[in-house]
Parts: C-alpha cells; sequence; structure tokens
C-alpha cells in the first residue's frame, strides 16, 4: 500500500501502482454516453491516464483543464481522465467547462479499476475514492510512467508527465 497525505494527514491506498514495464490491467469503466469501454478500446494508442478523487474539488478540477490543453498540443496520445463521478457529473463538468480534449471515464459501478491499479484510497475523507495519479500507457499495453502525488491537494507533475510522454 502507498502512504500519502491529504491536508497532511495520513491516508493509505489499497495497494501501489502498477510497475512500470508491465502489461497494463485491463478495466472497464464508464464513459459519458454510460456505453463502457476497456483498455482494448485504446488500443494502438499511447494513454495519458489522469486518475483524480472528484472533479467537485478544485485541484482535480485544474488538473483537467491542464491535461485537456495538453491533449490539444500532442499529436501521438489520447488523455483519458478517470474518478469515481458519475458519468453525468463528469459530462457536465467538460461542457461548462468547454473541455473537448479529453475522454472523462468513472469507476463508479465497482471500483475494479481502484482496486485492480492499486490507487483507490482505503481511509480518510476520501475513503472509498481515486488517489491523484498518472499512468501512462504505450502503444503495446506496457506501463511506461507512474506518478501519485504525496499530497492529494497538490497539482501532478505535468512537466514531468509530459516528457515521459515525448520519450514514447
Amino acid at each position: 500500500m502507498s502512504k500519502i497525505t491529504l491536508g497532511g494527514n495520513p491516508v493509505e491506498t489499497i495497494g501501489n501502482l502498477p510497475e512500470i514495464g508491465t502489461s497494463a490491467p485491463d478495466f472497464e469503466l464508464v464513459a459519458i454516453d454510460l456505453s463502457t469501454k476497456t483498455l482494448t478500446d485504446f488500443n494502438d494508442t499511447n494513454l495519458v491516464l489522469n486518475i483524480f478523487p472528484s472533479v467537485d474539488t478544485g485541484v482535480c478540477s485544474a488538473s483537467v483543464r491542464s491535461f485537456n490543453k495538453i491533449a490539444s498540443e500532442i499529436e501521438n496520445a489520447k488523455v483519458v481522465c478517470i474518478s469515481r463521478d458519475l458519468p453525468f457529473r463528469q459530462d457536465q463538468f467538460c461542457a461548462a467547462e468547454g473541455l473537448e480534449n479529453v475522454i472523462m471515464l468513472s469507476d463508479f459501478k465497482n471500483g475494479i479499476f481502484g482496486k485492480t491499479y492499486g490507487l483507490l484510497m482505503t481511509n480518510g475523507i476520501f475513503d472509498g475514492l481515486l488517489s491523484r495519479c498518472i499512468i501512462i500507457i504505450n502503444t503495446e499495453g506496457k506501463i511506461t510512467y507512474t506518478q501519485q502525488v504525496p499530497e492529494i491537494g497538490q497539482e501532478p507533475n505535468y512537466e514531468e508527465a509530459l516528457e515521459a510522454l515525448k520519450s514514447l
């Protein structure tokens, strides 16, 4: 399990992020149109998974906005934003913000994504939500980069993630 903080208070996750060089675990997440998306839906493309607790927090919404901008500037990848928010809320957020370059997916049904990827928070006030992480998966389905933000209230290191993506 990983130990992170929220407002300086210790929080634990259910496990650890997948190791770099390993095959990305498959997932089933819900899109804003309520369809199910799996990892195989994104075959042959590099993926940036922007994972966070909820679009209804300032830092989480800022990360979606930042990745929307980054996604508009990259050609070799898709940015998938994942939370446990209902797909309806994710859609409303993107519509209100005019965000069109990211794909929103939800782990609301069963939390299996958070468990499989080792990033579900298991205690604290966000117990049951996803911790703030970035995971990059290459076109072969291998994990090439991971970042778990040590303090949930902080934004991820976008520059480091972007450099990792450019090296693919």
